[in-house]
């Protein structure tokens, strides 16, 4: 029992406290899926997570708050997957396909639905704006990671600094995630990553994984390119 004064699952009990907390991240997740930023009050996460309000103050300090961390916890689910792909992936191709994959499992489990409320709940709440953006940071440096691993052993790193195709790889997938959780036509978006994979065969002749630049100077020469470069993967 907890002492009076204090919330049941308070650090007065590390372990209820921990599955507290644990669960009204859960609970915040499923609200900004369904609800919405505007639906996620604190009385509606609390009666998902089977709490009572005053601990969703009492771990987080605001519901705001609970949300960062909720957008934090599917940050950190979806970091781990990408991460896996990156160390994984033998070749861009690989890459590419990983990524059309991943990209499709966060869509059906609505986590590109959490990003959006918290952007859209941005509009309104000061300050929410910048904590956001702080939160896609980690996302640019893993961009940039990918970024140099696919260009070290190709022409184009010379044409394209690993930083600014880190950038153009966040906005672009950022925006191809908030349009297709919009709109919940995900054909353009997969239809992308399929023109991706083509460049990325292209990007692995010219060495970008696999083999040497000379690949693709004598491909060139021949006027060979990928077979699924006019078409996309099916």
């Amino acid at each position: 029992m907890a002492k009076p004064g204090r919330p049941a699952g308070s650090a007065a009990d590390p372990a209820r406290s921990a599955a507290v907390r644990a669960a009204l991240v859960s609970a915040a997740i499923d609200a900004l899926r369904e609800d919405g930023f505007a639906g996620a009050s604190a009385r509606d996460v609390a009666s998902r997570a089977g709490c009572s309000q005053g601990l969703v103050f009492y771990h987080f300090g605001s519901v705001t708050g609970l949300l960062l961390a909720a957008l934090d916890e599917v940050s950190a689910r979806r970091m781990a997957a990408y991460r896996d792909l990156l160390d994984q992936a033998p070749s861009a191709v690989a890459l590419v396909d990983s990524a059309r994959s991943i990209f499709v499992a966060d869509l059906e489990a609505g986590y590109v639905r959490v990003l959006v409320e918290m952007i859209n709940g941005a509009q309104a709440v000061p300050g929410l704006g910048e904590q956001v953006a702080a939160r896609l940071a980690p996302w640019r440096e893993f961009a940039r990671t990918a970024a140099s691993r696919m260009l070290s052993k190709s022409a184009l790193a010379r044409v394209l600094p690993p930083d600014e195709a880190a950038h153009a790889i966040v906005a672009g997938f950022l925006g191809v995630e908030l349009l297709a959780s919009l709109d919940g036509d995900t054909g353009a978006a997969l239809a992308l990553f399929d023109r991706a994979r083509s460049l990325a065969r292209l990007l692995d002749v010219a060495g970008g994984l696999t083999a040497p630049v000379r690949a693709a100077k004598d491909a060139a020469k021949r006027g060979r390119l990928p077979n699924d470069f006019v078409k996309p993967q099916e």
